[in-house]
């Protein structure tokens, strides 16, 4: 069972979700997959990601990208579960400071407001450092244009990690690495 996570202002109609979705079908186990449209509001996206883990019938592997691998990071130390984080917003709550303001969807005409409200609450949840590096698997490209990988690197250096040369913050390996992220 997998519980994908999406990034900021993405969905479960993103590239990755979608390939993800597809590849585990070809295998007849599209039933393994979870992909919430998740709330702007990082404390309602947190809860209901808490909630999808506590009735799963077994332990979901985490698999978040961007900000979702900042709330992979979080629920995996919660609960104990193996979590692979893409491209991963550390610290999203520094991260984010910079997107106050109005907000649209990249799938979807979503339109909110981003506040010191959403960054207060992703500061409820941000880590010093992952609780069980043994769970997590760390997936960046270094030529991300969003993030820093560096900080990525250095944040989860008690963690697994594959760090590839190129790329961008869309992960453009991701086909590849998905059976590397089924046998974590």
């Amino acid at each position: 069972m997998f519980l994908y996570i999406h990034g900021f202002n993405s969905s479960p109609l993103s590239q990755k979700t979608q390939e993800f979705r597809r590849w585990l079908a070809e295998r007849g186990r599209e039933n393994e997959w979870i992909c919430p449209d998740l709330p702007h509001q990082p404390a309602e996206a947190f809860a209901l990601l808490c909630t999808l883990v506590e009735q799963a019938q077994i332990r979901p592997k985490l698999v978040g990208s961007s900000l979702g691998g900042f709330y992979a990071t979080a629920l995996s130390a919660r609960y104990d579960i193996k979590a692979v984080v893409i491209n991963p917003a550390v610290h999203a709550p520094l991260v984010l400071r910079s997107a106050l303001g109005p907000q649209v969807g990249y799938y979807d005409d979503t339109q909110y407001e981003f506040t010191q409200q959403h960054l207060d609450e992703l500061q409820a949840l941000d880590l010093l450092a992952p609780a069980n590096p043994d769970n997590i698997l760390l997936m960046q490209e270094r030529e991300d244009e969003v993030l820093d990988w560096k900080v990525a690197v250095d944040y989860y250096r008690d963690c697994h990690q594959l760090v590839f040369r190129g790329g961008d913050h869309s992960f453009t390996r991701f086909g590849d690495v998905i059976e590397l992220i089924d046998r974590f």
